[in-house]
């Protein structure tokens, strides 16, 4: 058989005609479909091995006029880390376009269980796989394992609930951010005794309360000199956030510390400065926003925990492809790298 020209890109025609099947063949070995006797499966591989041949995945999914949608569920309100996310998901428009991928934002309060899982529970039977900041709460484990039952691909997103049957989970490694923050914290502080404070948006939320866990961890193991006051809950939001702050630093005069976990970042930063002790304060949070960015540049945060937004966004959708195509996650390819990002290192 005659081969083809090696200066001309393989497609998927080519590896059919060189093992002497059907384009269709082709794509169900390529996919582990059925229907294939094994020696045809063994004679596609071994066509596919002695060309290295890579699928251009755009055309294998052209070839198979097959498309996908998903839904990512993320919060309602104006969360700048999340709102990255959705940024970054609106540029990928062509890449998803190439693959027939067709993206749903679905905006919910993912504090509030039974409102999250109400959420889910309208996606079944309308979208391949979802994507979802979740909420560790028995309503939102139920939805996502019905979804699951019913066929639905789904990760979890920042947020883990790892006792639901979710496929993966797409995020940082939050107790060792936790620990991080706290071990930034201490050692900023440095010899000064006193109190820390910390504001979370909901313990209910997995990475808050890991996030706290190991803040807490590192907080007893290394510096007993330092006090952690009982949270604060602003459910990230920035009012909400200012007005506990505002009381807590009216009554310790002594803080030294102040670590929030995840945004109402403006919120805490106004507490702070209209007290006057932003410079006393050694002040860490999450992530690299506008915000976070003016913050640190002006001296009142001292540090912030980053993750990429853009690595999650596609992290996530590649993943959710990968499930949609029982295909191999490529796990070293997702994982999400915890950054400390400071004045000085600003990207």
């Amino acid at each position: 058989m005659k081969e083809p020209d090696t200066d001309s890109p393989l497609t998927l025609r080519d590896i059919a005609r060189q093992a002497g099947v059907s384009l269709a063949t082709v794509d169900r070995v390529l996919h582990n479909r059925p229907g294939v006797r094994p020696d045809t499966v063994r004679r596609v591989k071994d066509t596919i091995a002695r060309n290295s041949f890579q699928p251009h995945v755009a055309g294998a999914e052209l070839a198979r006029s097959r498309s996908r949608r998903f839904a990512f569920v993320m919060p309602s309100g104006p969360n700048p880390f999340m709102q990255q996310i959705e940024s970054y998901l609106g540029e990928m428009s062509s890449w998803l376009s190439a693959r027939r991928l067709a993206l749903k934002m679905v905006a919910t309060d993912v504090f509030d269980g039974p409102v999250l899982a109400s959420a889910l529970e309208a996606l079944a039977g309308e979208y391949d796989g979802a994507a979802v900041v979740a909420l560790d709460h028995p309503a939102v484990r139920a939805a996502i394992n019905d979804l699951v039952d019913g066929g639905t691909k789904v990760v979890t997103l920042v947020s883990d609930v790892p006792s639901s049957r979710r496929h993966h989970y797409v995020g940082i490694d939050n107790i060792a951010a936790g620990r991080t923050a706290g071990a930034l914290v201490g050692r900023l502080v440095g010899q000064r005794s006193g109190k820390v404070a910390i504001v979370a948006g909901s313990q209910g939320l997995r990475d808050h309360a890991e996030r706290i866990f190991g803040f807490n961890q590192v907080m007893a193991a290394e510096f007993p000199g330092l006090d952690v006051l009982p949270l604060l809950e602003g459910r990230d939001e920035d009012e909400r956030s200012e007005r506990l702050m505002s009381r807590l630093l009216g009554k310790h005069a002594d803080i030294v510390g102040l670590y929030n976990v995840g945004a109402g970042t403006q919120g805490v930063a106004k507490a702070l400065t209209d007290s006057g002790r932003e410079k006393q304060v050694v002040f860490v949070g999450h992530d690299v926003t506008s915000l976070t960015r003016k913050l640190l540049l002006q001296g009142v945060m001292d540090a912030a925990i980053s993750q990429n937004p853009g690595h999650e966004a596609r992290a996530a959708v590649r993943v959710l492809l990968a499930l949609a195509r029982g295909e191999p996650i490529l796990s070293e390819q997702e994982k999400i790298r915890i950054d400390i990002v400071m004045r000085d290192n600003l990207p």
